[in-house]
């Protein structure tokens, strides 16, 4: 019999709450976990299920507000998502998009609903990560990679059973456009027609999925439904997923773990206490730099 990757848990987030005016976010990461590090690199999971927003003519979202330490990652699936920061960036992502924001040293950033979503209204079905940074990187300058839907790893699956979309990594030898500061692979899996994909990921990389549209069955037997999320064990064997649905999305976080001590409050993820302490006192002198932008 072949031996299949177990699962440790399969969980729901909490109920959802409004990050400002315009997300209406659950949080499954690290609510969901009994330590902040199980599944380090990825420290959040901020899950915005399909909700219709009305028209608007003022645009919903968070202002300007700072990060350090990590890196934000925002996957849209359906609506239209704009960023803008204090190092002149900006970018506006839509289904199957990617913003990838290194705050690293410091950033000051908002997201908002994008000028025309906002004015028509629509559905917005999003996740946001927080990726953890390793000690020597967390105070290297700010970045930000704007990934578009074409320039995503693809790989159609055999028989018309569905695509995979590759963010970061590496999938059956397709890599994703994303510069990572450590080992990562992260992709979306669409399954069409109760097709089935085997998912081959190292031991020693913390792995979990979220089901984000649909049913599936994990190695043979388990059921995860849709808005579930799976974590598995560090071990030996590949996971088996098949659809039980026409229609099928889920999400693969793997990475390789940051074995380091994690201090965070609010904004900011560190490695020590003195450390948040610094990045308040750099945020109350202004070195973070402005807010107007």
């Amino acid at each position: 019999m072949k031996q299949y990757r177990s699962i440790e848990n399969i969980f729901r987030g909490p109920m959802p709450h409004m990050v400002g005016d315009g997300f209406k976010v659950a949080q499954y990461l690290p609510a969901g976990v009994s330590r902040l590090d199980r599944l380090s690199p990825f420290f959040l999971l901020d899950y915005h299920a399909p909700h219709y927003y009305e028209p608007s003519p003022v645009r919903r979202g968070v202002g300007a507000h700072p990060h350090r330490g990590f890196e934000t990652v925002t996957i849209a699936y359906e609506g239209k998502v704009e960023h803008h920061d204090n190092k002149g960036n900006h970018g506006i992502i839509g289904p199957g998009d990617v913003q990838w924001m290194t705050a690293a040293s410091g950033i000051m950033h908002k997201e908002y609903h994008e000028e025309e979503f906002s004015k028509n209204g629509g559905t917005l079905h999003m996740i946001q990560l927080w990726v953890n940074l390793p000690a020597n990187k967390k105070m290297s300058e700010p970045k930000y990679q704007p990934l578009l839907k074409e320039n995503m790893g693809a790989i159609k699956l055999e028989d018309n059973q569905g695509e995979i979309s590759i963010i970061a990594g590496e999938v059956q030898g397709v890599k994703g456009p994303a510069s990572t500061f450590t080992n990562i692979n992260l992709y979306n899996v669409n399954l069409k027609n109760k097709g089935k994909i085997t998912l081959s990921e190292p031991n020693n990389f913390n792995t979990g999925i979220m089901v984000l549209k649909g049913d599936v069955k994990i190695n043979g037997d388990k059921i995860a439904k849709e808005r579930d999320f799976v974590i598995f064990n560090n071990e030996e064997g590949d996971i088996l997923v098949e659809s039980l649905t026409e229609d099928t999305l889920f999400v693969v976080l793997s990475g390789e773990p940051i074995n380091e001590p994690i201090e965070s409050y609010g904004p900011f993820v560190m490695n020590t206490r003195e450390e948040l302490y610094e990045a308040y006192d750099d945020l109350r002198n202004g070195k973070f730099g402005t807010t107007e932008f």
